[in-house]
């Protein structure tokens, strides 16, 4: 099963440019500015990442945020997933980057845009295309909001697909940001909101009505509401599930009891994403593995999550096409003869 997932070309639609920074890419950046205090040694830096609870994820988060100071900078990150991508046969990702963060910490709108671009060639280079989410830090409020529209709208670099909200869920509602949503469609950009993760089903709710999400980053808690899972299948919404982070930050307490196994039973849309996947020692291989695993699932089900985030991602329809028959053509050559019983 490990030889026949690394196999699948994939598709990532859930993760953060800064939750990517792996060991080389951030050794690179604290290299780069020693003045961040981050470790500059391997062995060192690999204690700094070794995950302990959610205030020290934030903390190495940060960190990794603070040594963004220009265009270079921004280059490096997106090489540094683009590789790691790569390296697991993922042929195209939607990243999600937040631009208030980045404009916020003293970095020039020029120097984000010419970082993101720069490594979006270079990520091509490598044969994984990489588009665009920018969302919005919902911890800091309608400015936050209408600062990230504006950027949005007055920029649109090339690749940028879609409209997202994150940040924590608790005490931030999502209508609060129904204008900026509306605004981002009117523009063409898709809604891709974050919810459900660390609050219950009325978030989903409101990520599906006020901000019209197309999909839903996390939505870990629809199944205690039946009326919602019925509703996300009957509209097809996708679900950006991410099994190892939700066990990571104490939202499920193994990927054995992740809700993922009823969400396919239900019907629902699912595709497996990482989030931040250095920070959480996942990649997306294993969360591959890992669902395959807690679920039963054989090659053809394996197969049918691959094709789900090639459906759910906003690529142009002759690449998702393209993709499709590559799937396709993996199992029918990797998976003969085996026992694959559908959902």
């Amino acid at each position: 099963m490990r030889s026949f997932i690394h196999t699948l070309p994939k598709v990532e639609l859930h993760v953060h440019l800064v939750g990517s920074a792996g060991l080389d890419t951030v050794l690179e950046l604290a290299r780069r500015h020693p003045e961040s205090g981050v470790p500059a040694e391997r062995a060192e830096l690999e204690r700094f990442y070794a995950f302990r609870d959610f205030d020290h994820f934030l903390e190495v988060f940060w960190a990794v945020q603070s040594m963004l100071k220009g265009r270079d900078d921004v280059h490096t990150l997106v090489v540094g997933l683009a590789r790691e991508l790569a390296r697991q046969n993922v042929r195209y990702a939607e990243v999600t980057v937040t631009p208030y963060n980045h404009l916020a910490d003293g970095m020039s709108a020029d120097d984000l845009l010419a970082g993101l671009d720069s490594g979006r060639a270079a990520a091509a280079a490598l044969g994984v295309e990489l588009a665009w989410c920018f969302d919005i830090p919902g911890e800091k409020g309608l400015a936050a909001g209408r600062e990230t529209l504006a950027f949005c709208l007055s920029e649109r670099p090339g690749g940028l697909v879609s409209f997202g909200l994150g940040g924590p869920e608790a005490g931030v509602a999502r209508a609060q940001f129904a204008p900026f949503f509306d605004a981002a469609r009117d523009a063409g950009l898709h809604s891709v909101p974050h919810a459900g993760e660390t609050t219950g089903p009325e978030t989903i709710w409101s990520a599906v009505r006020d901000l019209r999400a197309e999909r839903i980053g996390h939505g870990t808690s629809c199944l205690r509401d039946p009326a919602l899972v019925e509703h996300l299948v009957l509209k097809g919404i996708p679900l950006e599930v991410c099994p190892t982070s939700n066990v990571r930050t104490r939202q499920v307490a193994s990927v054995e009891t992740h809700p993922v196994r009823q969400m396919l039973a239900a019907g629902v849309v699912v595709t497996v994403n990482t989030d931040d996947p250095p920070f959480f020692g996942a990649t997306l291989e294993g969360e591959y593995l890992a669902v395959s695993t807690a679920c039963g699932l054989g090659p053809a089900e394996v197969a049918r999550l691959a094709e789900n985030a090639v459906l759910a991602s906003f690529l142009p329809n002759d690449r998702k096409t393209a993709l499709l028959a590559e799937i396709a053509e993996v199992v029918t050559g990797g998976s003969a003869g085996a026992d694959s019983t559908a959902l």
